[in-house]
């Protein structure tokens, strides 16, 4: 179990270097509550020194709710558990098949603000999901990435983050290929109705390790131009 950032390093099936700057950790399959907590442990032993790191990873079936987020926007309990958590941003759902790439950047390192890096991480997954042929896009005043889907907007990919001593945790979420049917019991990100969609079934073949693999360079490279320039 992912208990502290010595017990998240231990449980990485694979570290790489995206370039200098940033570590690209694979941590699998990982219960929620135990990797923030690591985060968290993450960022409150963090140096001046310490680098910047990208944990890839999934998670059993969780709904969580942001600083802001209200029990209201859970329309209907079920065995699914949801944990009110230290992110932006209201409710969102996490299972398996979902890529989940938690962000721990050092903010004065990559001279980002906040709202910069938000931008900088749609930039991301919009960048990637040209790749494969998908026309992504963000909205200034609803964080992540939304395609069209028939004339319709739905949402591919959720984005929340903490700030904390000018470092970052938390991160986004992108729908590879799993089972939507529990966001159907709620809002999404507190919009009702707000249709959600994923990888698969926009005709993309490819796994939630594929997909982190690609993506986690891109971001590594996207956080960082700053800090290069």
């Amino acid at each position: 179990m992912l208990t502290s950032r010595k017990s998240a390093e231990a449980n990485s099936s694979l570290t790489t270097a995206s370039n200098e700057r940033v570590a690209v950790r694979r941590l699998g399959l990982t219960e929620y509550e135990t990797t923030w907590r690591a985060m968290q442990a993450f960022t409150a032993g963090r140096t001046p020194s310490t680098r910047d790191e990208i944990w890839l990873t999934e998670h059993p079936p969780v709904y969580t709710l942001g600083l802001a987020g209200r029990r209201e926007h859970l329309l209907r309990t079920s065995e699914i558990p949801a944990i009110k958590v230290d992110r932006g941003g209201q409710i969102t759902y996490h299972g398996p098949g979902q890529l989940v790439a938690y962000l721990l950047f050092d903010l004065r390192r990559t001279r980002l603000g906040v709202r910069d890096m938000v931008r900088a991480i749609e930039h991301a997954m919009i960048e990637w999901l040209a790749s494969v042929a998908i026309e992504g896009y963000g909205k200034t005043a609803a964080p992540g990435v939304y395609v069209d889907v028939r004339g319709r907007e739905s949402k591919l990919a959720a984005l929340g983050l903490k700030v904390r001593n000018g470092c970052t945790y938390h991160g986004l979420a992108m729908n590879v290929a799993m089972d939507l049917r529990p966001f159907a019991d709620i809002d999404p990100c507190g919009y009702p109705g707000l249709a959600v969609t994923q990888l698969a079934d926009l005709g993309v073949d490819r796994g939630v390790e594929q997909v982190g693999a690609e993506l986690a360079p891109i971001l590594a490279r996207r956080l960082t131009a700053s800090a290069r320039s």
